[in-house]
């Protein structure tokens, strides 16, 4: 197995996707001692762009979601964050294209079994969820509505992004039941900061 310091100077010049509409541009935060991971989808052209995971509307949800500050969010020694797909597979006629299926087996487990303090996985979307080994069969209200089963290590959630405010106002019982869970939960692990 690699170094660390060469596995990710690996995965940051990574260009596997070449064909990509804007090129390869790797977007992810890591660090061995983080004890919460976030497993997304893949950057928004947004994110492409300024280089940093989640800088957008959906990290704004996001974060509010976890109750975390833009500071703490970005300090990898707290939160890892690692899509599927590190770079901006494109955009679709309904948003963005699907991460790429060729990253997540070239970088995925060697990344994820560096990982020596996790404690918490939030588990945004349906193509995360997959991986994660979800019953890909169940809807994302099924999977989401499922948290119990899968709590205090592991929540699957909704991606943040504002294409999914529908959801987000057909599902009230989110954000009353699982979101202040969720918070309580990020601020026993990172604690007051």
């Amino acid at each position: 197995m690699a170094s660390l310091a060469a596995l990710l100077n690996q995965v940051r010049g990574c260009n596997i996707c070449k064909g990509l509409p804007l090129g390869p541009r790797p977007v992810f935060q890591f660090h061995p001692k983080a004890k919460i991971l976030i497993a997304g989808q893949a950057p928004g052209k947004k994110v492409h762009h300024s280089g940093v995971p989640f800088d957008d509307a959906s990290g704004n949800r996001l974060r509010e979601w976890m109750g975390v500050s833009r500071e703490v969010f970005y300090n990898p020694k707290y939160i890892t964050i690692l899509p599927m797909s590190f770079c901006f597979p494109g955009s679709g006629k309904s948003g963005d294209l699907p991460p790429r299926p060729e990253c997540a087996p070239a970088w995925r487990e060697q990344l994820l079994g560096m990982l020596v303090n996790l404690e918490f996985t939030l588990v945004l979307g349906k193509y995360a969820q997959a991986y994660h080994c979800y019953n890909p069969s169940s809807s994302l209200t099924e999977r989401v509505q499922s948290w119990h089963k899968y709590w205090p290590a592991v929540v699957p959630l909704p991606h943040p992004s504002p294409r999914n405010n529908i959801w987000l106002r057909r599902n009230p019982w989110f954000e009353a039941e699982l979101l202040p869970v969720l918070r309580k939960r990020v601020f026993e692990i990172i604690g007051p900061v």
